[in-house]
């Protein structure tokens, strides 16, 4: 409770993470998509993670595919 409280105040320090995962890559994905990455374990952001730098990256812009939007808009409702 004093944690959360303290986040919305200050913000998240990002200091407690998980381990670096890297998602299983699939025939026809990207790069991009099998990338790896941490998630703050206090806020639930993720961030972009660099093996060889051992350092936490950029934040992990959410990704919806297109599909996935069509099906979410309220012209197609």
């Amino acid at each position: 409770m004093m944690n959360s409280l303290l986040n919305v105040l200050f913000g998240c320090s990002h200091r407690r993470t998980t381990f670096p995962m890297t998602p299983a890559r699939k025939v026809g994905m990207s790069n991009s998509s099998s990338a790896t990455y941490v998630v703050c374990l206090d806020c639930g952001k993720e961030f972009d993670y660099d093996w060889q730098e051992m350092r936490i990256g950029q934040p992990v812009s959410a990704h919806v595919p297109a599909s996935t939007q069509e099906a979410l808009s309220p012209a197609h409702r």
